[in-house]
């Protein structure tokens, strides 16, 4: 399996790595199966995501592509964090192997389900927002 440079960049040296106290949404989405497991953390400031952080455990891909989705919302407003899609963080890490895409989608509705945990928390219905979550895992190249 080919890997582009930045991914393997973003894996081996991953941007946003941890946790927020007090965040303002946190979300989990994972795949069993994989073991990709994603929790991403967000603290928002008058509608912009001032910080973002994520633990991933999961492969070098489910890393890379964490890594990359936090790069791409920090410092933005939520509007444009909820329209980032995975295809975005693909092309931003110059792409992926296809048995790996499952990974760029699971950092798409990790940061989605951390914004639908924000809205909630401000007495918002996030689904006209963030759209239905699915419970549905993205099915992995195993």
């Amino acid at each position: 399996m080919i890997y582009s440079e930045k991914v393997m960049e973003h894996f081996a040296n991953p941007r946003n790595v941890g946790e927020i106290e007090n965040a303002d949404g946190v979300g989990e989405v994972g795949n069993a199966k994989c073991g990709d497991i994603m929790k991403m953390y967000l603290k928002i400031d008058d509608g912009i995501i001032t910080d973002v952080k994520f633990k991933t455990f999961g492969c070098g891909a489910a890393v890379a592509t964490s890594s990359m989705a936090t790069e791409l919302i920090k410092g933005k407003p939520i509007e444009d964090a909820l329209k980032l899609t995975n295809k975005a963080v693909v092309e931003a890490l110059d792409g992926l192997p296809t048995v790996k895409l499952h990974c760029s989608v699971l950092a798409e509705q990790a940061i989605k389900a951390a914004l639908a945990d924000y809205y909630t928390r401000q007495g918002v219905d996030p689904e006209p927002y963030v759209g239905k979550l699915s419970d549905e895992e993205p099915s992995c190249g195993i």
